[in-house]
């Protein structure tokens, strides 16, 4: 299988390339920074996206314009813009993207057994910690978890967390998603790790998922290159990829 990669001079897009290369039934085709000309990529069977939230959406409308899946590693996605990548599939009946907030599988296993997890507490709260060059915050992995959460603890008629805050710093409580309050560090030295905290009263849970190279985030690519070609329409998440779902 061809594949191309766009944002293959960067950090991650680097290490994507390099284990395209290593896989024995893969064949790197492209690699497509910034500036470049994006027409190489179409030699390519499956394009990879490990871009900026900037480019991101302009890359994917090439692409299914251009009849081509792609794995997609870059963050920033909001509801609307998953709502406009399936206005654009929805022309192409046949062609599949996956756009997944994390592809390093112990932190998509840590999504979710945090949602398994979920109903059972009465309080849950999510800290990712980061290294300081990330672009966005909350992590997607972090508002990604917030939904999950938050979605299974509405199925299964969970009042809100306890909260009795009414006087605060701006920012001190995080940000809220979905009724969900996430936390974002940013710190030196880290690359990325997640927490999710789940208490009632006598116990607690805490779930943590630290990946400390970008290699780790690569067998969840490579499946997910392998996967997506005969999946069509849109995938959000490796969920569906490792048959969690």
């Amino acid at each position: 299988m061809r594949v191309a990669v766009f944002g293959s001079r960067g950090r991650m897009g680097q290490t994507v390339c390099q284990a395209v290369t290593a896989a024995a039934d893969l064949e790197l085709v492209a690699g497509v920074d910034a500036g470049d000309d994006r027409s190489p990529a179409l030699a390519a069977d499956v394009i990879v996206d490990f871009t900026h939230p900037d480019a991101v959406m302009d890359n994917l409308a090439w692409c299914i314009d251009h009849d081509r899946p792609v794995v997609v590693g870059t963050t920033g996605f909001t509801p609307e813009r998953l709502d406009q990548v399936r206005q654009w599939l929805a022309a192409k009946p046949a062609l599949g993207t996956l756009v997944a907030a994390n592809y390093a599988i112990g932190a998509v296993l840590m999504m979710h057994f945090a949602q398994l997890a979920a109903p059972h507490f009465e309080s849950v709260e999510i800290v990712e910690l980061h290294h300081p060059q990330k672009v966005d915050a909350p992590s997607g992995t972090a508002r990604r978890t917030a939904e999950l959460v938050a979605a299974a603890r509405s199925a299964a008629g969970c009042p809100p967390p306890p909260d009795a805050t009414t006087h605060a710093v701006a920012g001190a409580r995080g940000a809220t998603i979905d009724g969900i309050r996430v936390h974002a560090l940013r710190l030196s030295g880290l690359l990325a790790s997640q927490e999710v905290h789940l208490t009632s009263v006598g116990e607690s849970l805490v779930i943590r998922d630290d990946a400390r190279d970008r290699t780790s985030f690569m067998p969840g690519v490579l499946a997910g290159i392998r996967w997506l070609p005969s999946h069509p329409g849109l995938t959000v998440g490796l969920e569906s990829v490792l048959g969690l779902v």
